[in-house]
């Protein structure tokens, strides 16, 4: 893979991926005339809870559903300068001009207990980080579902390079690679593309599967999500498919009305610490899930696909990588609605079983 990092007209950074060295060399210049950044989005801290809130007001104004001809994911052209200055690409990543969480211009003084804040009950901080977007390929009525496997593979390594690097930003406890598809889970640009958060406290979701993880070692003597792994291999009642690396399967306790997990056979805390191998494997089978999602009501799914890694500085070997894969659609033209008991306390009802989904998708190979 050839990666070449290059800067925006408002000095944000892009970076190309290329899985052949006989690519195109990145040379081109971001010509447009671009305000400097936004000002920095805060955060506060939930008395009740402790969990920390992200307002990024400046969000507002970001770019919402353009036509085709003026997406700003697509390579540039005439009439269109667009946030990727090349006139063709395989997979570029950059800096999100509409961040969540971004490096404030002084650094924070924000490592964990937060900044006081007049109130003394809601703590505020800068939402100091870093927010970037994943363009999976240049073609715009593509998906990550048509890519190659080759393609696909180079998207990987992607994911593995920012990982490891913004692992190593100041401020940065954890990292997290998404992609969000279709209208129905709230996406304003078509294009094929993910994202990745570099969050400056670790998730709340996090915390609480180390938590389990933790005491169910104390107890086991195990790692809690390699005892479940075990399990669905041994019963297969649930597993949708298998391959040398990695295994993919309804979790027992499906929240989504269809939802998959994609899991490592050995222990990796993040992307970055995959093998060579690890990859091409992980490449053909999320291709062949995706796909099947596709196939599931004859029409391209929407969904969230959220990878779980390790918290930067802590809980590592507590930590076991993994994808969980889910969608809002319960039938072709209905959605799942997260209504009183799963918004107003947490408490998920499900209108199917983790047998029949399986069954279903494994149906559709």
């Amino acid at each position: 893979m050839r990666r070449t990092a290059r800067q925006l007209a408002d000095g944000r950074e892009i970076i190309y991926f290329d899985s052949e060295a006989t690519a195109p060399e990145r040379t081109a210049e971001d010509l447009r005339e671009l305000d400097g950044p936004p000002t920095a989005p805060e955060m506060r801290r939930d008395p009740l809870t402790g969990e920390w809130i992200a307002m990024a007001a400046h969000r507002q104004s970001r770019t919402y559903k353009p036509p085709a001809d003026l997406c700003p994911l697509c390579p540039s052209e005439p009439g269109n300068p667009s946030e990727i200055p090349e006139s063709d690409y395989e997979v570029a990543v950059f800096e999100n001009r509409f961040p969540s969480f971004a490096a404030p211009e002084e650094p924070p003084a924000f490592s964990g207990p937060g900044v006081l804040d007049t109130d003394p009950l809601v703590r505020r901080a800068p939402a100091s980080g870093r927010c970037e977007v994943v363009c999976f390929t240049s073609e715009h009525r593509s998906s990550f579902a048509a890519l190659t496997p080759r393609h696909a593979r180079t998207v990987v390594d992607a994911w593995a390079d920012r990982t490891a690097e913004l692992a190593e930003v100041d401020g940065v406890e954890q990292v997290f690679c998404f992609e969000n598809r279709g209208e129905e889970i709230g996406v304003t640009l078509h294009h094929p593309h993910g994202q990745i958060y570099g969050y400056p406290f670790v998730t709340p979701k996090t915390g609480q599967l180390l938590r389990n993880a933790e005491e169910h070692h104390r107890t086991h003597g195990s790692h809690l999500l390699g005892d479940v792994l075990a399990a669905e291999r041994s019963s297969g009642q649930r597993v949708i498919r298998e391959s040398e690396h990695w295994t993919v399967f309804v979790p027992p306790a499906a929240r989504w009305p269809v939802e998959l997990m994609v899991v490592p056979h050995r222990r990796a805390p993040d992307l970055a610490a995959l093998t060579a191998e690890e990859r091409d494997d992980l490449a053909e089978v999320y291709l062949d899930a995706l796909r099947r999602l596709d196939r599931l009501y004859g029409r391209p799914l929407p969904y969230i696909a959220a990878w779980q890694q390790a918290p930067v500085r802590f809980g590592r070997e507590l930590s076991w990588l993994h994808l969980n894969l889910f969608s809002v659609l319960r039938s072709p033209d209905k959605l799942k609605y997260l209504a009183g008991s799963e918004s107003g306390m947490g408490v998920w009802i499900s209108d199917v079983t983790p047998e029949q989904v399986a069954e279903r998708l494994r149906e559709v190979s």
